[in-house]
């Protein structure tokens, strides 16, 4: 079944595009959610239309998502947290954690656009990913030291 989904949806797309996913799983949930609605000729045509007028917003988008990735660079981030003593650490690094110090050192990222290879629960440097935009992937250092 394809569709034409209305709204980014992580793992499946992003708004605007047609993708195709099993019949219940767009009947049953995309669809009455709002979140999609149904790939036929007429709504082809008008998210054709829609895609050309936003083509200009979305490319001021892209720039202003390159921009914030220059600015942001090569920057270590050193994230303090508690810690036994064989370097594990109590819990996990989250998003919010990673986007509060990011806000700390001036940079404006959503908590919901940072992404972990893996779960960080030990002591030292590991990669995080930042989706700025639908394009725009830029990954940072990220140090986790013991309190």
């Amino acid at each position: 079944m394809e569709i034409i989904l209305r709204e980014d949806i992580k793992g499946l797309g992003y708004k605007n595009d047609v993708v195709s996913v099993k019949p219940g799983y767009g009947r049953n949930y995309l669809i009455p959610q709002g979140l999609a609605i149904l790939a036929n000729k007429s709504n082809r045509k008008m998210i054709e239309e829609n895609v050309r007028q936003a083509a200009h917003k979305a490319e001021k988008l892209k720039k202003d998502a390159e921009a914030l990735a220059q600015k942001i660079g090569d920057t270590v981030l050193e994230i303090k947290t508690k810690a036994g003593e064989s370097g594990k650490i109590f819990g996990a690094v989250t998003a919010l954690q990673v986007a509060d110090v990011l806000a700390a050192k001036g940079f404006e990222v959503d908590r919901k656009n940072v992404t972990f290879k893996s779960n960080i629960k030990e002591l030292g440097e590991h990669t995080v990913t930042l989706d700025l935009h639908k394009e725009v992937h830029h990954e940072i250092t990220l140090n986790v030291v013991a309190e």
